[in-house]
Order: structure tokens, then C-alpha cells, then sequence
């Protein structure tokens, strides 16, 4: 088979990274310094990785993080309050199959969004799948999936990810529909998915602002319960930002 036809073979097979390597490997006459079981392994690699960062690739894109952020930018200044044993234990990830939750709290700009698209991009990178959404963008999607009959499958489709971040919660107080909302994503999740929540409002104010005491207790019984605690301090990273 003439290497011509080769390329065409692998191409069909969506081997891309197969192709990339044995292109290399022929301009480069690399081939001759390998032995037969050296080619072998450098072409399987090259494939293996190629597909490796496709997943990611399609991971991060179908989560929809709001920053592009890694736990390697994260800032662990004095001021800001961060323990950074506890994020070098939480970016193992060892959370996630474990079932527990994360809650992060602190005032309007320094950096909760920020932190939680960190651990959601370090998921990623372990083969998790995510779904990261503004939690009243999300509310008033699945509004409008209950109006057009399509409300069951998303959130069957949410369920299945194995961590879920709701962005900016308890902005302002719920109504009844966002509460049932919220009960019945965390109800779904609850000892099965991970679940990470970013919040202006410190947890002991989180009662009020679910409003309905029966459903409220429920809400907060799935969420807290074995879940990482991250209060953050400090200026706005805006401001600072702003400033540069």
C-alpha cells in the first residue's frame, strides 16, 4: 500500500494524530533511528494524546466556563483569605467521586467566578464533564423549557454531568418556580454529582433569601452537607485589574 493511500486510510479513521506523527516521521526520516516497536509506540502515543486533548477540548467548550482559568493563576495573596492546602487537596479532584459539594462566598468582585471556573477547568482535565451556568440565566432557561414541554430532558441532560456550578446564587430572593427549580436539581445530585456554588451572600443568609422555610430546609440540607467551605476576602480583583 503506497503511503499515499496509507494517509487516506488513517484520515478515514479520524486518526489525526497518527497522520501528524507519521508525516513528521517521514519528512524527518525519523524512522530510522527507531526500532520497529519504537515507531510502533511513538505513532500509538501520538494518537492517544491527539485524542486526549480533543476530549478536552470538547469538555471545556460544552461547559461553558465564564473565564478561561487554571488553578495555577490563582491568586493566594494575604488579603484574599485562601488556604492553599485546601485548593492543592481540592484541584486532585478527589471531591468529585466523592459526591461533595463546594460553596464559595464573598462580596461582588474578588474572584469567586474566577475560583470556580479553576476547579471546573481542573475537572475537566481529569475526563469530568461540567455544566457551568449564571444561576438565574439558568432559572430562566428551564422557565422556558417547562413552557415548550422540553423541561424534563434538560434536566435529565444536567444530572448526568459530573459537576454542576451554579454562578452569582441569591442575588435576589427566589420566587416559588426558581425554588422548585433549584430543590429538584439539587434533589437530583444529591449523593450521586458534585455540585459547586458561588454566592455574594455568606451561607447564614442563604435561608432568607430561599423564602419558603419547608423548602428552604431542604435546599440547604442537600447543599451544605459534605460540602468544601471557601470564604474569600479582600478588595475587588476588578479594581485592581482596572488599575493595571
Amino acid at each position: 500500500m503506497s503511503q499515499t493511500a496509507t494517509m487516506q486510510k488513517l484520515d478515514e479513521m479520524r486518526m489525526s494524530g497518527f497522520v501528524r506523527a507519521y508525516k513528521e516521521m517521514i519528512e524527518g526520516s525519523r524512522d530510522r533511528d527507531f526500532t520497529t516497536d519504537e515507531i510502533i509506540s511513538y505513532l500509538v502515543q501520538a494518537e492517544w494524546d491527539d485524542r486526549q486533548n480533543r476530549r478536552l477540548n470538547r469538555l471545556i467548550t460544552k461547559a461553558r466556563f465564564r473565564y478561561q482559568a487554571s488553578m495555577e493563576q490563582i491568586d493566594y495573596s494575604a488579603q484574599r483569605g485562601l488556604d492553599r492546602n485546601q485548593l492543592l487537596r481540592l484541584g486532585t479532584c478527589s471531591w468529585i467521586p466523592g459526591k461533595q459539594n463546594i460553596i464559595i462566598t464573598g462580596s461582588t468582585g474578588v474572584g469567586k467566578s474566577f475560583l470556580a471556573s479553576a476547579l471546573g477547568h481542573q475537572a475537566c482535565h481529569q475526563g469530568y464533564k461540567v455544566f457551568y451556568r449564571n444561576c438565574s440565566k439558568l432559572f430562566d432557561e428551564l422557565k422556558i423549557a417547562k413552557a415548550d414541554g422540553s423541561y424534563i430532558k434538560e434536566i435529565g441532560a444536567i444530572e448526568k454531568h459530573d459537576l454542576l456550578i451554579l454562578d452569582d446564587f441569591a442575588l435576589k430572593p427566589l420566587d416559588n418556580n426558581q425554588r422548585l427549580i433549584l430543590l429538584e436539581l439539587l434533589e437530583d445530585r444529591h449523593g450521586k454529582r458534585s455540585t459547586i456554588i458561588t454566592s455574594q451572600l455568606p451561607v447564614n443568609k442563604w435561608y432568607d433569601i430561599i423564602g419558603e422555610p419547608t423548602i428552604a430546609d431542604a435546599i440547604l440540607n442537600r447543599m451544605i452537607h459534605s460540602s468544601h467551605r471557601i470564604e474569600l476576602d479582600g478588595d475587588s480583583l476588578r479594581k485592581k485589574y482596572k488599575n493595571n
